[in-house]
């Protein structure tokens, strides 16, 4: 597939809605785990791990929905689409240790999530909610089909 220079408001719309339908499934699975469990101590390791795998997962998902976009619209400023796009090679290809390219101006004090180059990525959910309206009003601004009037 050839790069991608924008998208239609459909197609962002309905990735945002994939989104959100994961963030609703974890949000009651975590409500009805806790609900059920006599044992907190044992139900919340579970959670907390399956929460960052969980999560982890969501970063990929989200670079995936949008990986054909052109470099040169995305940049290399330290935006949120670098952020997701270090986050996501960092999980496939580094094990889960934070790493960022040599040429990707990345400033961890100006990112969503702070991570430092050799940090373990474990993403929570409060975190992954704060990068997705990130990424989602970054595609916007800088690759989203203009209305025709």
């Amino acid at each position: 597939m050839l790069g991608v220079k924008t998208y239609t408001r459909a197609y962002v719309d309905a990735c945002r809605s994939r989104v959100d339908d994961e963030l609703s499934a974890f949000d009651k699975l975590i409500e009805t785990a806790k609900s059920g469990s006599p044992d907190t101590s044992e139900l919340t390791r579970a959670v907390d791990s399956f929460e960052s795998s969980y999560f982890n997962h969501l970063v990929i998902l989200l670079d995936a929905l949008f990986m054909h976009r052109l470099r040169v619209v995305e940049g290399k400023d330290g935006n949120p689409l670098n952020e997701v796009r270090v986050l996501s090679e960092s999980l496939l290809l580094r094990d889960g240790v934070f790493t960022v390219e040599k040429v990707m101006k990345l400033v961890p004090a100006k990112t969503v999530l702070k991570h430092q180059p050799g940090d373990e990525v474990r993403i929570t959910r409060e975190q992954f909610g704060a990068l997705s309206s990130a990424y989602f009003a970054e595609i916007e601004a800088r690759f989203l089909e203009p209305v025709a009037v």
